[in-house]
């Protein structure tokens, strides 16, 4: 019985395996386990420390013999490796192999590489916080395998990474750039690639510290971190990212010490030690059966409430397979022993914690040991390092602000005359290589202030730069990883930049940790590096010169200026750029698009707006025109962000349904009583999902629901909102206005008590796309927004496509809609325009997207070439080809998709435009947008403008009645020779 329960652990914990792989794993583990003693099966969940370093002599210390001893009278099952040298790390693991009754697992905690631990002389890869800045999570299973192939070079089975703790404090003393950011999604995509990159390549991965430990303003390394949040809160935000990567297969879990109430309300107990935790919530509710490891139990936040082998009993207890630095190992082993004899824990316990460890070791190699080589080891490690890191940092640098031409690019002269380009480098007090190039580059003058130096000369400093200089680069070098007295940075320096950020025409890179840009939120031009070293100080003066685009986004809030999202990417990093006569447009006749719309500005149609054309996967137009809205003082940018309106329906709602279809969860033929249990028993339970696409469910086209919350002047009433939110008032529908939060459920009442019409007559409704958007969270078990995201926005690349921008980006990032006088009273921006989709919170399946036009043409694009984009599948062409075709004998439409009218050779005012294939599709927005795609021209069209600033819609038809949209769509294939 035992050997069948052993079998089916090996098929759970490693399902790449064969059977008879699995077969061979058991019989290995089985066979082994016989030849142990009860202390050494003990000893076989113990991993151990080999090395430590000495901060003040510089050097590290090795616990060889220690080590060697415990494996000599124990067999100890694990080692983890600290810091030391290379060639003498693999000369003591040689060693202590060799040495082993049983081969040892050999650990590392290297989450930013072998060069996180062996300082002397290898170099580490980027912090994860860094990575997160990329958008291309491709590039995160690159620095997996990189990092496999380390491990696996210099002899280490397991490496505790990824950290997939999502940083939601910027106070965070221990997780902070050690995470990929504040965004559980990216934390999760983004983990699950680097786990991808390490175990393809033969070195477990090792997610941590569960069950989050993000939210923290206690280093658990001195003592015990308390966050008091709710199951729910934890549920839908810490333990996300676990989950994921739990269902991605990764191998093992490492538990950390944290005290969390809501799990464990047991006074002073840490996670790593609580059953609750680490059965109850781990294994029973989330399912995960891999391999555990405890926090080091050397840690404080264990060992103060749990000291002399306590801990060690306890993890155990617990459930834990792997108890990680226990300290004293003899003293861990006899407490075990008594807590046995006490019936605490069992010999089965020991048992399966015991044949699980050494299933691992045969999964990863250790049957097949063979020494180290150390022949030219330490190159071997550093060998794909700069180049990699040149990588990350070109996709990452981030440029927050930017707000003239002056910089990016500032092209280096070939014979500088004058020197009026300055370079301050705070915090260094001796060239580094940014300083180099500049004085190379740019003849540039260079000026050191370090964090010790006082504000004496801060004045005369700025006054001699004002007058001798045009152009300022200033460094911020060699500050603290973590935020402690604000990251080391001295006042007097944090002055002085910004008296030169106001004074001067300055640019900013800060070379650190990204929350210290918290000093600086209103600098003129600034730009994120996150690390400092050679190799990225080299690639932030490239970006200068515009050898380089800017790509990165910031994977955390900095302040309310600088939010998760932020920063201004050159277009077409995913989507290339071409001239237009490249694409096979005519520059010329091109210019026609200018004109339409610069003549809609003028004549009021619209404050401003985007116009992207992409021709064969090639950006080949891409322009901004006008001001966020008629006072001219905000110009819009390519990278401006718009309510989608309609445009919701389609690239959020349908491209949903499309993968739900995809997957077999979701039948057209089917009614949405069969999705949605609280239609049961009304008219519209029987009612077709095909038919709903289409608008031919005879649903009625819009309910105004927000009439019957104001009063007779237009007035919110009181009985239905709040201006501030509280469990009874929490759903946002515009500042200072929040909802009652049971009144959502008399909004879908009142859809369920609507009229319903003939079946078969087309009525374009939005109430189609609300059950449409509840239809995908009943299947999917997420809300509309975060199912979308998951699939579709992150995977893409895309930075700006999402729901309720207010909580990501900053407001200067997003254009404003309508001047509302009645119901919210107020200028919307970054609350949905829509009345009704701002009463279910901002998200629905009718309105609420948000986006720029870039990641609108990506979502296109992706459509457009059949479901696929950047190598990656997220729809078979057969759906996307079934979806965008016309489906209705009385409409043009598609299922979800919008199409030309059929009659368009005959009609007046052909729709789109007249020249668009009847294979086009796409949609409009209420707001002014659209987007449609031509798989025969290979054409996508995106306009985006706020039509309905200030007025309203109904007020300002304008850009409807001048034809601006199909204006510029048919002067676009003009310009390709229809």
């Amino acid at each position: 019985m035992r050997k069948h329960y052993l079998l089916l652990l090996a098929i759970i914990l490693f399902s790449k395996f064969s059977v008879a792989q699995n077969t061979a794993a058991t019989n290995w583990a089985d066979s082994v386990f016989k030849t142990l003693s009860e202390e050494e099966r003990i000893a076989q969940l113990m991993v151990v420390r080999l090395s430590t370093y000495d901060g003040k002599a510089k050097k590290a210390i090795f616990f060889d013999s220690l080590v060697s001893d415990l494996i000599k009278r124990y067999n100890i099952g694990g080692i983890c490796v600290f810091q030391g040298s290379p060639v003498k790390q693999a000369n003591i693991i040689n060693a202590l192999q060799a040495q082993a009754k049983t081969p040892i697992l050999m650990c590392i905690d290297a989450e930013w590489g072998v060069g996180m631990r062996m300082i002397d002389s290898v170099l580490p890869l980027p912090k994860q916080m860094m990575l997160g800045a990329v958008s291309d999570a491709s590039i995160a299973y690159e620095y997996g395998k990189i990092v496999a192939e380390q491990c696996k070079r210099v002899g280490l089975q397991v490496n505790y990474a990824p950290v997939v703790d999502v940083n939601n404090n910027p106070n965070n003393p221990v997780i902070n750039e050690r995470s990929f950011g504040e965004d559980k999604y990216k934390v999760a995509l983004f983990g699950i690639q680097y786990m991808k990159g390490m175990q393809d390549n033969g070195v477990m991965a090792c997610a941590k510290h569960f069950p989050g430990h993000g939210d923290v303003s206690v280093d658990s390394h001195y003592d015990l971190p308390v966050i008091n949040k709710s199951m729910a809160q934890l549920d839908s935000l810490e333990l996300y990212p676990f989950k994921e990567i739990f269902k991605a297969g990764i191998g093992s879990v490492m538990i950390a010490h944290l005290a969390i109430p809501a799990i464990d309300n047991t006074a002073n107990k840490p996670t790593s030690i609580s059953k609750n935790n680490v059965t109850e919530l781990m294994r029973n509710q989330l399912g995960y059966q891999g391999l555990t490891f405890t926090d080091a139990l050397e840690m404080q936040g264990v060992k103060k409430f749990y000291p002399d082998g306590a801990a060690s009993v306890e993890s155990l207890v617990a459930g834990n397979d792997m108890l990680c630095l226990p300290g004293d190992v003899p003293l861990a082993i006899a407490k075990i022993k008594e807590a046995i004899k006490s019936n605490k824990i069992s010999w089965a316990d020991i048992e399966m914690h015991c044949k699980k460890v050494l299933l691992a070791k045969y999964q990863y190699g250790l049957t097949t040991l063979q020494p180290i080589n150390t022949n030219n080891l330490t190159n071997d490690l550093n060998s794909k390092v700069p180049a990699m890191r040149r990588l990350i940092a070109e996709n990452a640098l981030t440029v927050l602000r930017k707000t003239d031409d002056a910089f990016f690019p500032l092209p280096a002269p070939a014979k500088p005359a004058a020197k009026d380009v300055v370079y301050i480098s705070i915090g260094n007090s001796s060239d580094n290589a940014f300083a180099k190039r500049m004085r190379n580059d740019y003849k540039a003058d260079v000026f050191y202030f370090n964090y010790q130096q006082d504000a004496g000369r801060i004045l005369s400093t700025v006054e001699l730069i004002k007058k001798r200089y045009k152009k300022v680069i200033i460094g911020i070098h060699n500050y603290s990883r973590v935020p402690a007295n604000n990251f080391g940075i001295s006042k007097a320096a944090i002055d002085l930049v910004t008296q030169l950020q106001q004074q001067t025409n300055a640019a900013t890179f800060v070379f650190g940790n990204p929350y210290a840009i918290k000093n600086w939120c209103a600098a003129k031009n600034i730009i994120a590096c996150y690390e400092d070293d050679e190799i990225i100080q080299n690639t932030a003066i490239n970006l200068l010169q515009g050898k380089i685009v800017a790509k990165g986004k910031l994977p955390v809030t900095v302040c309310e200026e600088f939010k998760y999202g932020s920063g201004i990417v050159a277009s077409g990093f995913f989507l290339p750029r071409t001239n237009p006569d490249e694409a096979g447009l005519d520059p010329v006749k091109l210019n026609a698009v200018d004109s339409i719309v610069t003549d809609a500005i003028e004549k009021g149609a619209t404050p401003g707006g985007v116009v992207l054309v992409v021709k064969d996967g090639k950006i080949s137009y891409h322009k901004a025109f006008g001001h966020y809205t008629y006072d001219n003082t905000e110009p819009v940018q390519l990278e401006s962000i718009f309510d989608m309106a309609s445009v919701t329906k389609i690239c959020a709602t349908t491209i949903s349904v499309m993968k739900l279809y995809d997957e077999g969860k979701i039948d057209l033929n089917k009614t949405l009583g069969d999705y949605l249990p609280w239609v049961k028993g009304s008219n519209k339970e029987n009612l077709l999902i095909s038919n709903i696409l289409l608008h031919q469910a005879g649903l009625v086209s819009y309910i105004p629901f927000y009439k019957e919350t104001i009063d007779s002047s237009g007035k919110p009433l009181s009985k239905y909102y709040a201006a501030k939110p509280s469990d009874s008032f929490g759903i946002r529908v515009a500042g200072n206005l929040f909802m009652r939060t049971d009144w959502r459920d008399t909004l879908y009442k009142r859809i369920l008590q609507s009229p319903l019409g003939a079946t078969g007559k087309y009525i374009y409704s939005d109430n189609d796309f609300i059950f449409l958007g509840k239809v995908v969270e009943a299947v999917s078990g997420l809300s509309l927004d975060e199912y979308a995201k998951k699939e579709f926005y992150t995977p893409l690349g895309l930075t700006t496509t999402g729901f309720k921008p207010r909580e990501h980006f900053a407001l200067n990032r997003i254009i404003p809609t309508e001047q509302e006088k009645i119901f919210r009273l107020q200028l919307l921006r970054g609350d949905v325009h829509d009345p009704g989709a701002s009463m279910f919170g901002g998200v629905s399946g009718h309105a609420g997207l948000f986006s720029n036009a870039y990641d609108m043409a990506v979502i296109m694009q992706m459509l457009l070439n059949g479901g696929s984009f950047n190598g990656k599948k997220y729809l078979h062409r057969e759906t996307v080809e079934l979806f965008t075709a016309y489906h209705s004998a009385i409409s043009r439409r598609g299922y979800g998709f919008d199409k030309p009218e059929k009659d368009n050779a005959t009609r007046p005012e052909p729709y789109p435009c007249l020249s668009a294939s009847p294979l086009t599709f796409g949609h409009t927005g209420y707001t002014g947008t659209c987007v449609w795609a031509d798989p025969t021209s290979k054409l996508i069209f995106i306009f985006l403008s706020n039509r309905v600033n200030p007025e309203g819609g109904d007020v300002n038809k304008k850009l409807l009645n001048m034809n601006v949209r199909p204006k510029i769509h048919e002067a676009i294939y003009k310009a390709m020779g229809f």
